[in-house]
Order: C-alpha cells, then sequence, then structure tokens
C-alpha cells in the first residue's frame, strides 16, 4: 500500500538532516509503528506520507502513485488523520465534526448522517446522545473517539496516527489501545503510527520501524525485533525487559502440554498472553496452570517452566 524508496528530508538549506535515505514498504492492512528517540525522523516521514512536508529527494507511492504527482488536497482528504490533541473543531457538534471530510467531499445528507451513526455507534459512543453535543462536554477519551470516528469517516485506505494516545491518562490509554486493535481489524486499514511508548509499539504494531538520526534501524515483526535486537542501539532501546515484553505477544496455547489429571486451582483461556499468566502463576506461587476453553473446560497445561523457556 504504502512505498517509501530512498526518502531524504534536509533542512535549514541542508544543514539538518531530518531523513536520511530511508527506504520502507508497508503491506495492505497492517500497523506500522513508528519509534525511536525525539528528533529521529518519525514525525517527519509520517507527514511525507499526505505531503504536509515534501521529501528532499526520493519517493513515496500510495498504491503505486507517486504522492508527489496527487493534488495535496485530494491525498489528504483519502488520508484519515489522528493526531494527539485530537484538534476537533470547538464551535461544531460531534456529528459536524465527523462529518468533516464527507461534507468536503460532497456526500449526500442521508448517507453522511447514516456514516456519523455507524461509525459513533463503532467507537463505543451512542449518536443519541453524542451526535448533538459540542467537544468541551466529552472527556479526554470521548474526544479521541471522536477523533477516530472523524478520520474514518470518508472510508480512507490508509489512516496516520501521530502519538494519538499520549494525552491520554494511562488506565484510559489502555483501554482505547484495546479498542483500537479490535476496531482496525474490523475495518481492515493500513496504518502508519508515530509513538515514543515502546509497550504501545509492541502492541499496536504489526511491525515496528525503529528509526535514530533519520535512518532505519530495524524494521520486523515486534517479536523478531524483540528476539534478535538489529544493533546495540537496538538492544539498549528495547531495554533488559525485552525477553519478559516479549511474552505479551505469545498466546498460552502456543506453547501449553496436555492438561493434567488435577486442576492447578487457577487457570488462563487459550488466548491469555504468557506475560499475564507468568503473573498468575508467580503470584499464586504454583508450578504451572490450567489452560481453559470458552466453556471453561481443561484444554492444556501451561508449566512455568515452559514460559521462562519462551523468553529465550
Amino acid at each position: 500500500m504504502i512505498t517509501i524508496e530512498h526518502v531524504s528530508k534536509n533542512y535549514d538549506d541542508g544543514a539538518h538532516l531530518a531523513v536520511d535515505n530511508l527506504s520502507l514498504t508497508i503491506e495492505t492492512g497492517t500497523t506500522v509503528a513508528l519509534i525511536g528517540p525525539s528528533g529521529c525522523g518519525k514525525t517527519t516521514t509520517m507527514r511525507m506520507i499526505n505531503r504536509l512536508e515534501t521529501p528532499t529527494s526520493g519517493r513515496i507511492l500510495i498504491n503505486g502513485q507517486d504522492v508527489s504527482k496527487t493534488d495535496p488536497k485530494e491525498l489528504r482528504r483519502s488520508i484519515g488523520y489522528v493526531i494527539q490533541q485530537v484538534g476537533l473543531f470547538p464551535h461544531m457538534t460531534i456529528a459536524r465534526n465527523v462529518a468533516t471530510v464527507p461534507r468536503l467531499l460532497g456526500w449526500e445528507k442521508a448517507k453522511t448522517n447514516a456514516r456519523i451513526d455507524e461509525l459513533l455507534d463503532l467507537v463505543g459512543l451512542d449518536p443519541a446522545v453524542m451526535r448533538d453535543r459540542l467537544p468541551h462536554e466529552l472527556s479526554g477519551g470521548q474526544r479521541q473517539r471522536v477523533g477516530f470516528a472523524r478520520a474514518l469517516a470518508a472510508e480512507p485506505r490508509i489512516m496516520l496516527m501521530d502519538e494519538p494516545f499520549g494525552a491520554i491518562d494511562p488506565i484510559t490509554r489502555v483501554r482505547l489501545q484495546d479498542e483500537f486493535r479490535a476496531i482496525l481489524k474490523k475495518v481492515s486499514k493500513t496504518v502508519v503510527m508515530v509513538t515514543h511508548d515502546l509497550d504501545e509499539a509492541i502492541k499496536m504494531g504489526d511491525r515496528i520501524a525503529i528509526m535514530r538520526d533519520g535512518k532505519l534501524l530495524q524494521y520486523d515483526t515486534p517479536a523478531e525485533i524483540l528476539a534478535r535486537p538489529a544493533n546495540d542501539f537496538v538492544r539498549d532501546f528495547l531495554g533488559q525487559d525485552r525477553h519478559i515484553k516479549r511474552l505479551s505477544l505469545i498466546e498460552a496455547h502456543t506453547v501449553m502440554s496436555a492438561p493434567r489429571p488435577e486442576a492447578t486451582g487457577a487457570s488462563v483461556a487459550g488466548d491469555t498472553s504468557l506475560h499475564t499468566a507468568l503473573a498468575i502463576i508467580l503470584g499464586n506461587n504454583l508450578p504451572g496452570i490450567d489452560v481453559v476453553d470458552t466453556t471453561g473446560a481443561r484444554v492444556g497445561y501451561l508449566d512455568r517452566d515452559l514460559v521462562f523457556a519462551a523468553q529465550e
């Protein structure tokens, strides 16, 4: 869906190289998290995709078409954009905020209204209650949901998300991350997300691009990056607990053995992460834990030593 070919971006007459010969391919329907230290070029890279920034050299293709040959307004209207501070128009109702791009595209009123209700329902907001409210009447989490609905309004193939959860309290952020992951699976969009939060990148990204000084250091699945960092900088960036982080990507059913004759007294579902399962095992001082199906029947056993081995 998105191909970045040898793209560089210079500022200050070439004195500052924000992005340095970056090449990246983003497959249709995947979520890619761009991450790295401040000033690494991740936000500049994302902004070049919808021409809020112009590459100094190289080119960016969307579905095979060079974005530099596309009208910037048309391009931006075809791409959903979610930012950290949401950016809702304060004088407009929630319904009018969500309808911003459909109105610009000349959608019929009935189609627009149906889309507003569909999207508010999708992001967990009751259209009958929320349609006529103003942004200041909503919580931070609710405003972020509206921002997400607005980005989806014109059915874009691509969504750009610039630290979308950064201004939300930690508890709400975790809940919204889970909800947005579920929503993205339903709507199947190609997503490029900028984040400074490694845990968020691991959780949200199908692939992670780690950058430093405008260069791409490693681009792979979260599990592969955590297991095999490309160099010492990436290893340090991931932290000493990278093996523990990797457990959050592995589900219990993938490493469980046959169920034991006797129940352990504690259990987890098959899709529970090994990180969560290990916390329960250690918290209850157990040698292992049962894995159960949706009916509660024991279908496997998760040995503590197997969990520790899965870190490697």
